[in-house]
């Protein structure tokens, strides 16, 4: 005869149960409390006035938020629903309730505080011995902005609606001196409504336009230094006697192109090229992972598609950190992050730089891999130093490490932790959710390497 275990759901419990008693031991959602547990939170609570009704404390709302992202939940309605669904997020709450728009509002009022927070973690994690700063890879991803590529307006575009808009206006005006002369009967259309409503349009259209000039403005400035440093290295291999390569620079041309865009939904959002093809609206996450543990120990945000000028930002970020946690001796990065000038900034802050100078080869003949390494060139060109440590089997092998630990961080996050796109806009509060989504991972991973 089979046998089913009872079915009950009507007893009442004997004794009142205990949060603490929910959760197997090593769970993730009692790592996070452990971990908030040990955070200073005084920048947090000092803030609060202390008047009106009783507030949620700061630690249960930042655990909620650490836990949410680093299981994929971050909206704030649904983080609300799970303190009633889920038995993790229950314990995280305490068997409280905060409401979504406690959530978000705490969410938005602490960015600024996040990074203080993140550094905070580090220092915890230092201090269970789970990492020892040594190599640092550095790399980039593309994610979605909180708007759409199609609420975009270019500059030409902009100027057609600009010139279409007045004219209409001019009409209406006109209409509104005849009907004051005349006296017609109404044909329904209230004049003075519609010109306002033109008026708006032509006052939003202008603001946008100024952005996008000040925009190109400042590309131009970037573009005239660049060319005016190739001419004078153009100029100084003919000084030298030799004669230089490729065709002479074309000097940039100043203004907006018809082109230029600004999304109206977040106008600090870029659209750039993504990985599988195509453009998306999106934001530039930068982050800096330590290879021995994947943790991440630097992060920034910026509008520019390209990586050339994140390294600066990146050493800044890490010049930041503080002594306890040790400086890392290398920094590895793609070709994308390559430039003699990234490479003598790396030297100037005493960290060895790995940057691929050009595509890898995926895969090498056996006799290259066990070809005996060329003697040093004796030179002082960081730059040639750094390719022939490249070529050597030690620095292959450390620059290898890159792929194994910073991709996979990326993997995980978007694909596992499900954050693609920013719930917030403009790029202050971007940087402070990018901040938030490192710190999730970080405790995340923390409670993986505890364990092993």
């Amino acid at each position: 005869m089979v046998r089913f275990i009872p079915v009950d759901r009507e007893t009442e419990y004997l004794l009142p149960p205990s949060v603490s008693e929910w959760l197997p031991e090593g769970h993730l959602a009692r790592f996070v409390v452990e971990i908030v547990e040990q955070l200073d939170l005084r920048e947090l609570t000092e803030q609060y006035a202390g008047r009106g009704s009783a507030a949620h404390h700061p630690a249960v709302l930042l655990s909620i938020l650490i836990y949410g992202y680093a299981t994929g939940v971050f909206s704030s309605r649904k983080l609300e629903r799970a303190t009633y669904d889920s038995v993790a997020f229950r314990y995280v709450a305490a068997n409280t309730h905060p409401d979504h728009a406690t959530l978000a509002a705490f969410r938005r009022r602490f960015l600024s505080q996040l990074e203080g927070l993140f550094v905070q973690v580090l220092m915890v994690a230092h201090e269970m011995k789970l990492m020892k700063l040594g190599q640092v890879s550095l790399d980039g991803t593309k994610l979605k902005a909180n708007a759409s590529k199609h609420t975009a307006l270019s500059y030409g575009h902009a100027r057609k609606l600009e010139k279409h808009l007045l004219s209409e206006v001019k009409e209406l005006t006109a209409r509104a001196e005849a009907a004051d002369r005349a006296n017609p009967e109404s044909d329904g259309m209230d004049v003075s409504a519609e010109i306002g409503r033109r008026e708006a349009r032509l006052a939003a259209i202008r603001e946008a336009k100024a952005k996008i000039e000040a925009r190109a403005q400042e590309r131009y400035e970037l573009e005239r230094q660049e060319y005016e440093s190739r001419q004078n290295k153009r100029q100084a291999q003919r000084d030298a006697g030799k004669k230089p390569r490729g065709k002479n620079p074309q000097p940039p041309q100043a203004g907006p192109k018809d082109s230029d865009q600004i999304n109206l939904t977040d106008g600090e959002s870029r659209i750039m090229p993504v990985s599988g093809g195509g453009f998306e609206q999106c934001y530039n996450a930068q982050v800096g992972v330590d290879t021995t543990t994947m943790l991440v120990i630097s992060t920034h945000v910026t509008q520019a598609p390209n990586d050339k000028q994140q390294v600066e930002p990146a050493l800044k970020k890490l010049s930041e950190l503080p002594d306890e946690l040790d400086k890392p001796t290398a920094l590895l990065a793609d070709t994308g992050y390559f430039s003699g000038t990234n490479v003598t900034a790396y030297i100037n802050h005493g960290i060895e730089p790995l940057l691929s100078m050009k595509r890898q080869p995926h895969n090498m003949s056996v006799f290259e891999r066990f070809a005996p390494d060329a003697p040093a060139p004796e030179t002082d060109d960081p730059v040639e130093r750094m390719a022939h440590r490249l070529k050597t089997k030690a620095g292959r092998a450390l620059y290898g490490l890159r792929k194994q630990t910073v991709e996979p961080v990326f993997g995980i996050i978007k694909n596992v932790m499900g954050i693609r796109q920013f719930s917030m806009r403009g790029l202050e509060k971007v940087t402070g959710e990018w901040t938030l989504v490192a710190l999730a991972w970080n405790v995340k991973r923390m409670n993986v390497l505890r364990t092993a």
